[in-house]
């Protein structure tokens, strides 16, 4: 079968949560999918390309707006690129994507995997709700990552009856394994930094990296915050202000095996994510994995149901800078505590969120998704 994945951005130019879904996603290719990708360029001619052995179109586009490529194309180029494929992956939210859904055939199965909500911009959603209904009423099968997202989705609750809940995987064995040479790096990481405490993700609002930078005033520690993005200046000035300049670090964009080792230097994950844009956090399996705790915030999203307050980590309300302190605090100040926490998180890395798991009941999804097309036929 052939299956087309559709989102704005792919690897490697951006990285992030969906874009690493999809590449994972793009495994089923080893299980009879022919996985293919249709994303838009940042900014740019059209171009082709491959990675990791999957064919990625990424059509032309003016700039970005409002976190969308200007790519009026797209619509056009999905409705034809969805005519020679078997199953359609709509991976929302992306309205170019709904666009295309207007001009799409009948024929092939549709799957909408709704990673979150659009938060805000009323204005603009007022005009895309028509259109991020019609997909949702086009679709087979809705994928979501916890059941939390259904009841709380404003959209969702008239589609649930076509929901499927699959929590999202990761490569546990590559997260929570180190080489001889990734143990030295380690190693001097934390004779560098004993109480070293990581972030992973876009320096953008709906982060709560503000949160964690007024948190950090009142911890004894040094953070490491890993990611790019357009208030990373603003982050910047905001530590110099607040005096922690000297125990904050931006290291931007890292490969995998560099954020790996950051993590396992660590004591705790910082997740201190302030809106329901976080649906559930990926680098949440990935600090897991490696047995480590982690701190996060109350969402009405999958987010406190991944580490578990009191199980996995420490669940705190959100945009409470105070709040998120005290818990850091108690992760670093009681190490048996932290040990605790970090080594349940590994156990239900393992047992809940392999990445062998997520692809099978993937898999399961896509032959559910075409036995329901083919039956309104």
């Amino acid at each position: 079968m052939r299956v087309l994945h559709a989102y704005k951005v792919y690897l490697p130019g951006v990285y992030g949560g969906i874009p690493s879904v999809i590449a994972m996603l793009a495994r089923l290719s080893q299980s009879g999918f022919a996985t293919e990708i249709l994303v838009a360029r940042e900014y740019g001619f059209a171009s082709r390309y491959s990675f990791e052995g999957i064919d990625v179109e990424a059509v032309s586009s003016f700039g970005m707006a409002m976190s969308t490529p200007l790519a009026p194309a797209f619509p056009f180029r999905f409705a034809r690129r969805a005519r020679a494929s078997d199953i359609v992956v709509h991976h929302a939210p992306f309205p170019l994507t709904d666009l295309g859904i207007l001009l799409m055939p009948k024929e092939p199965a549709l799957i909408v995997h709704w990673h979150a909500e659009v938060i805000g911009r009323l204005r603009l959603m007022r005009l895309l709700t028509p259109f991020i209904r019609n997909s949702l009423k086009r679709a087979d099968v809705i994928v979501v990552s916890d059941q939390a997202i259904v009841e709380k989705s404003p959209f969702l609750k008239d589609f649930a009856d076509k929901c499927v809940v699959v929590p999202y995987g990761c490569d546990v064995t590559y997260w929570g394994e180190l080489s001889s040479s990734q143990r030295e790096a380690v190693d001097n990481l934390q004779k560098q930094h004993p109480r070293l405490v990581v972030a992973v993700g876009r320096l953008v609002s709906y982060k709560g990296y503000e949160v964690f930078l007024r948190a950090m005033q009142d911890v004894d520690a040094y953070a490491v915050i890993i990611g790019e993005g357009q208030l990373k200046a603003e982050l910047n000035n905001l530590a110099a202000e607040l005096g922690i300049l000297d125990r904050v670090k931006f290291v931007g964009v890292l490969e995998p095996h560099e954020v790996k080792q950051y993590i396992h230097a660590a004591k705790v994950l910082a997740f201190p994510s302030v809106t329901e844009a976080e649906a559930f956090g990926i680098v949440q399996l990935e600090a897991m994995s490696a047995g480590k705790p982690v701190v996060n915030t109350d969402l009405a999203t999958a987010v406190p149901n991944v580490a578990r307050d009191g199980k996995e980590g420490l669940t705190v309300p959100p945009s409470q800078p105070v709040e998120f302190a005290e818990a850091l605090r108690r992760l670093l100040d009681q190490p048996d505590f932290a040990a605790r926490l970090g080594a349940a998180g590994k156990e239900r890395a393992y047992a809940e969120f392999s990445q062998p798991l997520f692809l099978s009941r993937m898999q399961d999804v896509y032959k559910k998704a075409v036995q329901r097309r083919r039956s309104t036929r």
